[in-house]
């Protein structure tokens, strides 16, 4: 079964990070079957109500979903890589364009992601985005660039940022007030966690300089 999943959807997407490996899994959530087109990337599966893509590709795996349906594309093809026994997921083409909702909902998938035992982060316009819960994260040193961290959840607490330009020991972060905006690698080794709740990170970089690491509560 593959460990690793890669899903491409139909909006902004520059092939930037995009490395899938011999036995990953590659799945065209709708439109991003144009995408992979582009890169001459044949995806292991195509899915989606094929809205976006505007007809029914030729390939030896479609699963097609109805228009109504209770999930977004992303989501359906998340489950599908769940289903498959992937546990960690590169998602691509899910931010940009016009429809910010479904950006939005990319990170609400990711925080699903992560309550399913599994991990992820979306990728887009040179950040990347991934969710933590009870963990913490730990980059590179000669990381350059911004770095958010920001309640995803009611409460995060026990948050904890090292390394960073601006640094918090044991703090709460709340839905209401985004703290941890606007911080800065140093060119040290940085180290983000939670200890209780779910926090959002978002960083300018590759998902190669990031390391998740279990943080005892």
């Amino acid at each position: 079964m593959p460990e690793r999943c890669y899903i491409v959807g139909a909006g902004d997407f520059d092939g930037r990070y995009f490395c899938p490996k011999p036995g990953d899994l590659v799945i065209a959530a709708d439109g991003g079957y144009n995408h992979l087109a582009r890169l001459g990337v044949r995806p292991d599966i195509v899915l989606g109500d094929f809205d976006s893509l505007g007809y029914v590709p030729r390939h030896e795996c479609i699963v097609r979903h109805p228009v109504r349906k209770n999930d977004t594309d992303l989501g359906l093809a998340v489950r599908e890589g769940l289903a498959r026994g992937a546990r960690f997921f590169g998602l691509f083409g899910a931010t940009g364009g016009t429809r910010l909702d479904h950006t939005l909902a990319a990170v609400q998938t990711l925080c699903g992601l992560r309550r399913r035992g599994a991990h992820g982060y979306l990728c887009g316009g040179g950040q990347v985005v991934t969710v933590l819960h009870r963990e913490a994260l730990a980059f590179d040193a000669g990381c350059r660039g911004y770095v958010s961290v920001l309640c995803a959840g009611a409460r995060a607490a026990g948050v904890f940022i090292r390394g960073l330009s601006y640094e918090l020991e044991n703090a709460v972060l709340t839905l209401d007030m985004p703290l941890g905006v606007s911080n800065e690698f140093t060119g040290r080794p940085a180290e983000v966690g939670v200890r209780s709740g779910w926090l959002a990170v978002l960083y300018q970089g590759s998902p190669e300089q990031m390391h998740f690491k279990e943080e005892t509560p």
